[in-house]
């Protein structure tokens, strides 16, 4: 019986390998690589009227067109470049979330210039803490926090786009300021250090 426990997951993963990898491994994992949190930050932003699973099922295509997800290249990119991902069909060919990710390579590298580092920028929100959501219930997890409004707020202002509210909210989720695994997955009790 304490080993069913242990592998007691979060709903939404369901049972597709793909999703329960990325629930075990990386959902609510706090992430520190600045290119890897800007790598989240384009997918979140992709995602924005799909599905999480449209975007994980391509995410391999995203590092090939997005040239493993280096902000500064991707901030370099003019209209042939941004004209090329739009017909690309690896990732999600949306002119408007296409031409937020190299204004948000832009705006994340300033970013940087001003905190030392995304990762230090993002993580004051929270003191270096993650927040601990510990629901019972997956009816329970909000879809929006003052968190990520006050995040969202602080983003748009420095040039960010695709980057409202609940877009906001399922980063910090995904990118591990926010443990919203439900108390009862073997991930919340590992994230919040009760294994």
């Amino acid at each position: 019986m304490g080993v069913e426990r242990e592998r007691l997951r979060c709903p939404w993963c369901g049972e597709l390998p793909l999703y329960v990898r990325y629930h075990d491994e990386e959902w609510g994992a706090p992430l520190h690589d600045d290119r890897t949190l800007f790598e989240l930050l384009i997918l979140e932003g992709a995602q924005a009227g799909l599905s999480w699973l449209t975007v994980l099922k391509r995410r391999e295509g995203y590092r090939q067109a997005y040239e493993g997800f280096d902000p500064v290249r991707v901030a370099g990119y003019d209209e042939a470049q941004m004209a090329a991902l739009v017909a690309d069909a690896r990732i999600i060919r949306n002119r408007a979330k296409v031409a937020a990710s190299v204004k948000n390579a832009r705006a994340f590298l300033a970013v940087k210039d001003a905190f030392g580092s995304f990762d230090a920028y993002l993580w004051r929100f929270v003191d270096g803490t993650p927040v601990v959501g510990g629901w019972e219930d997956i009816g329970q997890v909000p879809a929006v926090t003052p968190l990520a409004e006050t995040v969202s707020r602080d983003l748009k202002a420095r040039g960010f786009g695709f980057v409202g509210p609940t877009i906001v909210y399922a980063f910090l989720q995904a990118a591990g300021l926010v443990n919203d695994h439900l108390r009862g997955c073997f991930r919340f009790r590992e994230l919040a250090g009760e294994v």
